[in-house]
């Protein structure tokens, strides 16, 4: 590492945001909710979960494809896609960006995302089960891949950028940024859309998680259920959404005098090679990520001000992850986990949770821990519950952790 790149990390400037989640449709939207003391969630009993011990999940209310997208694209999207195409012309308008003048070749789209149209695969099981091969929707294909909202969004901006589709299990809207970040770095891009897009409304899906025992079947109490770092957490919920960030290279944003709402400096990724479902406990795999992601950014754990900690609700998760933020950062960073605001949108939730971190930093308050009512006495760490906390800091810090053994984290810098 040279001298000048100790001194001045590479920055990805991020000029726009674009949140679809169950706080909210719209960036400011689902601030206001996860930031709101005693704000409700959105947490409802989809039909498609009737029966099942866990058969609650967050949902995106009032989300009206037709509205927002016509009839001929919400033909051939899956709702996953449709969150992100939504969140992404949302992200484009806040950076004050226009598709018909930019230069397209320029412009690029990484999307992450764990499971792709799942549902999709459930209805059209159904429909060979039932009314044979025939029948079965030639659209199942292009509905369903993973790499079908980042297709949707450069279809529907109109990019002839690099449009990749990441898949790494929860950590895939955060590694979606750290790959948007390097295709900056070097070169490739000028403008990228990233982050994550899922909606898991699937019953095979929710039913194999329940037989893992990874949820909270906290049925009496579906809207206190995520309870991540409490004493008594028992699962995560899962929810359904879309985070985007618009980044560019710093050079281009101050050439079209963009508002910068803040850096990304630092990217790290690793893995456990440990569990298919559990992560290491020793927590070795995102320490690493974390000081990787740091030594990028070239900060020590002493600057770092606030996390928004992938904090799940479960067990193992919360436990490994606060041990490694207070081993590495110390007990100075403010530490919440939305999730129990948005549930755990799986390759969605780093996506929308480094859009969270980015207005953070912008208002300097981090949001509260909702549930949070009896801390966990083994966690070392302190963690915002309750009330959304004033702060003032310069630099903050995401971490995903997925299925697998996937880890990454970004540092991010106040513009």
């Amino acid at each position: 590492m040279t001298a000048a790149r100790a001194a001045e990390p590479f920055a990805s400037a991020v000029t726009g945001l674009g949140l679809v989640t169950a706080a909210g449709i719209g960036a400011d939207a689902t601030w206001q909710t996860a930031t709101r003391s005693g704000a409700t969630p959105s947490v409802t009993r989809p039909a498609e979960l009737d029966g099942l011990t866990c058969d609650f999940m967050y949902t995106v209310e009032g989300f009206d494809p037709v509205a927002e997208l016509g009839v001929p694209v919400t033909r051939m999207t899956d709702r996953f896609a449709q969150l992100a195409v939504v969140a992404a012309r949302e992200a484009v308008r806040d950076a004050g960006l226009d598709p018909a003048v930019w230069d397209s070749r320029r412009v690029a789209v990484v999307i992450g995302s764990a499971h792709g149209g799942l549902p999709y695969y459930d209805e059209q099981h159904t429909v060979l089960m039932e009314r044979g091969a025939r029948r079965v929707s030639p659209k199942l294909a292009p509905l369903t891949t993973v790499n079908s909202a980042a297709s949707s969004v450069s279809m529907d901006l109109g990019t002839h950028g690099p449009s990749q589709a990441v898949s790494t299990a929860c950590s895939s809207g955060t590694v979606a940024i750290g790959t948007a970040h390097q295709l900056l770095r070097v070169g490739a891009a000028d403008i990228v859309i990233a982050g994550g897009a899922e909606s898991v409304r699937s019953r095979l899906l929710i039913a194999s998680a329940c037989s893992l025992k990874a949820v909270s079947t906290r049925r009496d109490d579906i809207t206190g259920a995520c309870r991540p770092f409490d004493a008594e957490r028992d699962g995560f919920v899962v929810g359904e959404g879309a985070g985007l960030v618009v980044m560019e290279r710093a050079d281009h944003a101050r050439a079209r005098g963009a508002r910068v709402r803040a850096d990304i400096v630092g990217y790290g990724a690793s893995s456990d090679a440990h569990s298919a479902v559990a992560p290491d406990p020793e927590g070795r795999g995102v320490e690493h990520a974390l000081r990787t992601a740091l030594a990028d950014a070239g900060v020590s754990g002493g600057d770092i001000g606030h996390v928004n900690a992938h904090g799940t609700s479960t067990v193992s998760n919360d436990l490994t992850e606060a041990r490694v933020l207070h081993r590495v950062l110390g007990d100075r960073a403010l530490v919440t986990s939305t999730k129990a605001m948005t549930g755990h949108a799986l390759g969605a939730a780093g996506g929308i949770e480094t859009a969270l971190t980015v207005l953070a930093l912008q208002h300097q308050l981090v949001p509260p821990t909702a549930n949070l009512t009896v801390p966990d006495p083994e966690i070392p760490i302190g963690i915002v519950a309750k009330h959304a906390q004033q702060g003032f800091f310069e630099h903050a810090v995401n971490t995903s952790l997925g299925f697998g053994g996937h880890n990454a984290a970004l540092v991010l810098r106040r513009a």
